[in-house]
């Protein structure tokens, strides 16, 4: 599989051929187990404090002819706050009482990870690597391009500001950035002040040099990785794979030297 190589001007300025990874199977049910593994890692634990609801004086005094039972008071027997010289207080301890203990807390040992074998993970990241080079499966995702994967020259990797970059990557997928740009949808309630406008993914750009990464993503719908950091969820974002993706050059080298062996 070959791929044509841009330069800063959007002009083509030669042909390469990808890496043999690019050719791997799309297996779409494993790309799901994946993501949905490496999304549960970020998962919050969650748990209730051992003795909550507990920490009272309340005592069960309503077994029949135990000393101070609450037989024949017209009250509940439930567990109830002890004031010493047979008085009692209010019910405590169970769940409907108040300030009680609740039911069923969350635990803290719940298992939350959904794991995944590690030869199972290396699948599913080579058929969303390879999906990004299916033009079928990257505009079936909304992108707005004619060819896929892009590769960018190491000039790319050059470029500081994002204004700079911006201008460059726009004369090669111009049309798919102003799509995202476009799509800017604000948040309801709460989350507006948490979390700001959400904008469409658009390209996942690929570098080594950081200034370069930095630069890129400041634009609204791009994300950026290294190779070493790539992930599946980064491929395939929503565990659906055809994510348009960008590699420069170096980028491309190092993705084939790190994932070109099985």
């Amino acid at each position: 599989m070959k791929a044509n190589v841009y330069g800063v001007d959007g002009k083509v300025e030669k042909e390469i051929k990808l890496p043999e990874v690019f050719n791997e199977e799309c297996r779409e049910e494993i790309i799901r187990r994946a993501v949905l593994s490496e999304e549960s890692k970020l998962r919050q634990p969650k748990g209730a404090y051992k003795f909550a609801g507990k920490e009272t004086s309340a005592r069960y005094k309503g077994v029949k002819d135990t000393f101070g039972s609450l037989k024949n008071r017209g009250q509940a027997k439930l567990p109830r706050e002890f004031f010493g010289k047979g008085r009692w207080g209010r019910v405590r301890r169970v769940p409907h009482s108040v300030k009680g203990r609740r039911a069923h807390p969350p635990k803290a040992e719940k298992i939350i990870v959904e794991r995944i074998n590690q030869k199972e993970w290396m699948k599913a990241f080579r058929s969303a690597l390879a999906a990004t080079a299916d033009i079928k499966l990257v505009q079936k995702r909304g992108h707005k391009v004619k060819e896929s994967p892009i590769v960018l020259s190491d000039e790319f990797e050059k470029i500081s500001k994002t204004k700079n970059f911006h201008s460059a990557l726009s004369k090669i997928i111009g049309e798919d950035l102003e799509r995202s740009r476009n799509g800017r949808r604000v948040r309801s309630g709460v989350r507006r002040r948490k979390g700001g406008a959400v904008y469409p993914k658009s390209a996942l750009f690929v570098a080594l040099d950081e200034k370069a990464l930095r630069a890129a993503r400041n634009i609204p719908g791009v994300d950026v990785s290294k190779p070493e950091d790539l992930k599946v969820k980064f491929l395939a974002p929503g565990a659906k794979p055809g994510r348009l993706a960008v590699y420069t050059e170096s980028a491309l080298k190092k993705i084939e030297e790190i994932w070109g062996r099985k």
